[in-house]
């Protein structure tokens, strides 16, 4: 007959101090109390109580845990518990082990288990002739074997995993923070492959120590073969440094520093670098270097600030010492590719207001003239011709309150930006550019211009529903705006001061329909419109076009009021801008969407034209917007499975021909094969402008990219892997790979061939092998770095 006791002479025996006690468990055992099935229970004098099984393992649950095995004892004087025969111990967050025999003391303090075997939550195994745990900081292996992954496979018979490290001893010391190897043999495949007689790495369960990092491997043509090692110094909980010097073949050395400190309410982190080199025809200075910093402060309020400091001594410092990811999005404004920004920035933020203060100066590394034969003659932008803004500030409140019904926005902009150097167009309306203007503007000899800029704007919009659900939104847009401007072409001796405003009032109308069909596809048809009337815009060829040189004309813009992405360039007048969404669900996770629509203007806009770049002096639309009708806007989106998604979008001009278009499409099949196709094209400009010429002088010069990216798996978990980024405008490659791919649960292992045609420093294009290794648990390595993309 099996009898259940309660342990003890009644019901429960309490066990004292057990110290993994963290919560009452949810099995109905309450915290330190022991719950002991058994076919044979025997308590002795000494408080000794022992459990053993026959037919059935004896089962005990205490704390959220089940503990099985052929006899357990448990002495409820000492505090020692032991099970042996076929022992298997379920913890709480899921991880199983097994033993032949287990024995712990009441607050885990020591423990034996022989013949141990653990599996975690997370896949991993770990396998031990013995386990001795000597002290409370103290847990000694012998005999061990940890690998992260699957020891059997999908019919449960034993498999040698990816990878293992096995190991004659295992110390982890929790004083140390560390866990050492003796003897330790590391295995692929079950081959072994690489063999230390002393090995370690921070303890698991310490998230930062010092140490080593994983190093970095490459060979570029310019450095020849570079050895990168990293080190780790934490010197508290909130502050570490990383020093990372780079040895090089061809060149001399580069060290690396990286720090990094939180402040409770914010955080800091540093980038440096620093070598003696003297690169002819480059720089003049012996001393290279960089600093890449950035901080972002948010206190318990509303306000937050931050700051970033990014400077580098000379233009293809980052290209010749392949430093990771240098331009990266940090601070308030953001320095595009192949651009620094230095800024200190403050914002305000409630639920009803906006406040933000900045100030940055930007230091450019662009390529104006790019000598593809050699190099080293690459012509760069001028630090110069890129403003320095003293400072920019953004404001914005709504009242509470309703007015008239609707919601009332009020918003403010002003800007102070410095030149050094003069810039022609598109900064410049052509007919303010200098008829001495040569074919680089930036070397023109005028100076800079300074401009001073107030932007006021009230803004009222109401939402109205019919009871047939038409959709309709009165809206009214008060704006004023005012410039101080010097060192103009046209009077390089003279303050100018300029004052505009414009009133808009109009309504947009939108009319949802929705029909549901037999076999639960949804259909949704939403016609829209918009007409609203200005005053005439007053577009004084004078002012300066710092923050309205790119429109992109799409879906989400095209009813704006201004289309344009900054303040400089605004639009007025009558216009009527009319469009259409149909939307299509069906059956599970299938979408399809299309968009159609364009803009008509009672009269054109010739202050939206710039030059074409040819040295001509013809003017050509990048906008879109300058005709009386605008280009038409075509978008859609298409997901026919959960498999498959794409999205697509472009502007059409009233021949048929595509001024701009962009798509994606995203797939996958099987487990883990995957591709992206992306392709981009601008053809706005009607003159294909000679890539030999400055770049200064075709800003807006035709694009044309097709990028793939993907994997496909050939046979068990070898397959190839790639990605390219083609230009073919230019007809050549800009960026590409191409390797051999194995990847299964516990690691992921590349080796190909990879070639960088947007080199700029004197050693031209980038080519050669990449190795990139993951290994789960461990982290992983890239010798050729994925920022490049």
């Amino acid at each position: 007959m099996r009898r259940r006791l309660l342990a003890g002479a009644t019901a429960f025996a309490l066990v004292p101090g057990y110290a993994l006690a963290q919560q009452a468990p949810s099995d109905g055992v309450s915290p330190g109390a022991v719950y002991i099935e058994a076919e044979d229970v025997v308590r002795d004098d000494t408080g000794q109580i022992s459990a053993r099984g026959l037919d059935e393992r004896v089962l005990a649950r205490f704390e959220g845990r089940n503990l099985r095995g052929r006899e357990v004892t448990y002495n409820l004087n000492t505090g020692v518990a032991t099970a042996s025969g076929e022992v298997e111990l379920i913890d709480i967050d899921g991880t199983v082990v097994t033993a032949d025999v287990l024995e712990l003391d009441e607050n885990l303090q020591t423990g034996v288990a022989v013949n141990l075997a653990v599996r975690a939550t997370d896949g991993s195994h770990l396998m031990a002739a013995t386990a001795v745990r000597r002290s409370s900081a103290v847990n000694e292996l012998n005999y061990a074997l940890f690998t992260p992954c699957p020891i059997c496979d999908e019919n449960g018979e034993r498999k040698e995993p990816t990878w293992s490290i096995q190991a004659q001893q295992v110390v982890q010391d929790e004083n140390l923070r560390a866990i050492l190897y003796r003897n330790a043999l590391f295995r692929v495949g079950g081959v072994p492959v690489l063999w230390l007689p002393v090995f370690a790495h921070p303890d698991p369960t310490v998230e930062r120590a010092s140490g080593f990092l994983v190093p970095s491997v490459d060979y570029d043509e310019a450095r020849g073969l570079s050895y990168e090692q990293p080190y780790l110094i934490v010197v508290s909980p909130s502050e570490d440094w990383v020093i990372s010097p780079q040895f090089n073949t061809d060149v001399n050395p580069f060290l690396n520093l990286q720090w990094r400190r939180h402040f409770g309410d914010g955080i800091v982190q540093a980038r440096a670098g620093y070598t003696y080199e003297d690169i002819s025809g480059v720089a003049t200075e012996d001393h290279r270097g960089y600093l890449l910093a950035h901080g972002a402060f948010d206190p318990a309020g509303p306000w937050r600030w931050g700051f970033t400091a990014e400077r580098a001594s000379d233009k293809t410092l980052f290209d010749r010492y392949g430093t990771e990811d240098p331009y990266q999005d940090n601070g308030l404004y953001y320095g595009d590719r192949r651009r620094l920004i230095s800024q200190v920035y403050a914002e305000r933020q409630t639920e009803r207001s906006y406040l933000s203060a900045a100030a940055f100066t930007i230091q450019s590394l662009r390529v104006l003239e790019v000598d593809r034969a050699n190099p080293a003659n690459n012509v760069f932008e001028r630090d110069g011709v890129t403003p320095v803004a003293a400072p920019i500030i953004e404001a914005m409140w709504e009242p509470r309150q309703e007015v008239l019904g609707g919601r009332l926005r009020l918003s403010g902009n002003a800007a102070l930006l410095i030149r050094d150097n003069y810039v022609g167009a598109p900064v410049l309306a052509p007919s303010e550019v200098p008829p001495s203007d040569p074919s680089d503007p930036t070397l023109a000899g005028y100076p800079g211009i300074d401009s001073a800029r107030v932007v006021l704007t009230a803004d009222w919009r109401r939402v109205l529903t019919s009871p047939i659900g038409l959709r309709w939104e009165p809206f009214l847009n008060l704006r004023a705006d005012a410039y101080a401007l010097e060192d103009l072409p046209s009077s390089p001796d003279e303050s100018v001061t300029v004052t505009r405003a414009r009133a808009t009032a109009g309504i947009d109308v939108s009319y949802p329909v929705i029909r549901r069909f037999d076999n639960g596809a949804d259909l949704v048809l939403e016609p829209l419109a918009q007409i609203s009337i200005s005053n005439r815009t007053d577009l004084d060829p004078r002012l300066p076009n710092e923050d309205s040189q790119v429109t992109d004309l799409d879906e989400t813009s095209l009813f704006a009021i201004d289309r344009f992405t900054g303040h400089d360039l605004y639009e007025g007048g009558l216009r009527l801008t009319a469009g259409g969404r149909a939307s299509l669900r069906w059956g599970n996770e299938r979408s399809a969407s299309i968009f159609l629509g364009r803009s008509w203007r009672d009269e054109s806009e010739d202050r939206y034209l710039v030059p074409t770049g040819d040295g001509t002096g013809s003017l050509f639309d990048p906008s879109g917007l300058a005709d009386r009708a605008s280009d038409w806007v075509v978008a859609a989106t298409f997901s026919p499975g959960p498999q498959v998604r794409g999205w697509a979008h472009a502007q059409i001009d009233d021949g048929g021909e595509v001024r701009r278009a962009e798509v994606m499409l995203d797939g996958s099949w099987g487990a883990r094969n995957l591709a992206t196709v992306s392709y981009i094209i601008d053809r706005s400009n009607p003159v294909d402008v000679d890539p030999a010429l400055p770049l200064a002088t075709r800003t807006y010069r035709n694009y044309e990219f097709v990028q793939f990216s993907g994997q496909q798996f050939i046979t068990g978990n070898w397959g190839v892997a790639g990605r390219s980024i083609m230009d073919l405008q230019e007809d050549r490659l800009t960026r590409g790979e191409v390797g051999l791919l194995f990847e299964d649960d516990c690691i992921r292992f590349e080796i190909g061939y990879r070639r960088d045609n947007t080199r700029v420093d004197p050693s031209g294009p980038r080519t050669g092998a990449y190795v990139r290794l993951t290994l789960a648990t461990l982290g992983g390595t890239g010798y050729q770095r994925d920022d490049m993309w």
